[in-house]
């Protein structure tokens, strides 16, 4: 969900590893030709929004919120597990990072503001084409959906900077889909739910930056689960995971779609 970093990492126990350099090979043929898909699960920050980093900047907030200063082994350790973890609910993350429930709400109430504040001052863009291959897909009479491992009051902000209020019908965060956000597949399934604009779930398609995306994806049954290469996690991380494909950009999607119904 942020820009790709070379820093190793620790990676956490059954934590999906990452790749830590750019990989440029062409889109990764599908196993088998998937089904006519009829709704699309759209990651947001990595896949459809550049954040440029902000994730850490936001991280660094909460860590100080907590007396975890920048350029310590602590902060160390726990920014190399924010990494490990991208795409996964932010709360989740820093329950597990700082233990009790009241410390990691205070962490995440810091990050969300800081986020927030960030998103405010214009630090975000859509990724090139992104907005184009949405409206692609709901002109070719897909359902789209956008979700995101963060709180609400952090997507409408993202949603409100890009003027995206109005660009799909549905938006999840993780307390949409009772609280549990990736890589478990509440999300993807309440879009599935909510939608009705599948009749199977080999009908949804589930495109993300990071492998906790993928997973939930595959965890769903969702019958294209494609990794993209402009956030957290490369080529070996989303392969690992499950992913189907893996593009250069969600701007890629709308032709794999049209090669695939």
């Amino acid at each position: 969900m942020t820009t790709p970093s070379n820093t190793p990492m620790a990676t956490p126990a059954n934590t999906p590893t990452t790749a830590s350099a750019p990989v440029t090979a062409p889109v990764t043929a599908p196993m088998t030709t998937p089904p006519d898909i009829r709704l699309v699960v759209l990651d947001m920050a990595g896949t459809t929004v550049a954040d440029g980093g902000l994730v850490e900047r936001a991280f660094d907030t909460a860590a100080r919120a907590l007396g975890v200063e920048p350029g310590t082994p602590e902060h160390a350790e726990k920014l190399a597990y924010v990494r490990a973890t991208m795409g996964e609910s932010k709360i989740s993350v820093f329950r597990h990072l700082f233990g009790t429930e009241d410390r990691a709400r205070r962490a995440n109430a810091a990050f969300e503001t800081a986020y927030g504040e960030l998103v405010d001052g214009g630090l975000i863009a859509p990724v090139p084409g992104a907005r184009e291959a949405v409206e692609d897909l709901l002109a070719g009479g897909r359902t789209v959906v956008l979700t995101t491992g963060f709180a609400r009051v952090t997507q409408d902000a993202i949603l409100a900077a890009l003027n995206w209020r109005d660009l799909v019908p549905l938006t999840l965060c993780p307390a949409d889909a009772g609280g549990r956000g990736r890589p478990y597949p509440d999300m993807v399934l309440e879009a599935f739910v909510r939608t009705k604009a599948a009749e199977s779930v080999r009908q949804v398609a589930v495109v993300g930056d990071t492998s906790y995306d993928v997973l939930s994806g595959v965890r769903a049954g969702a019958g294209l689960v494609a990794g993209v290469r402009t956030g957290a996690h490369g080529d070996d991380a989303l392969r690992a995971a499950g992913a189907t494909h893996v593009l250069d950009s969600v701007a890629d999607l709308p032709a794999l779609l049209r090669g695939a119904g």
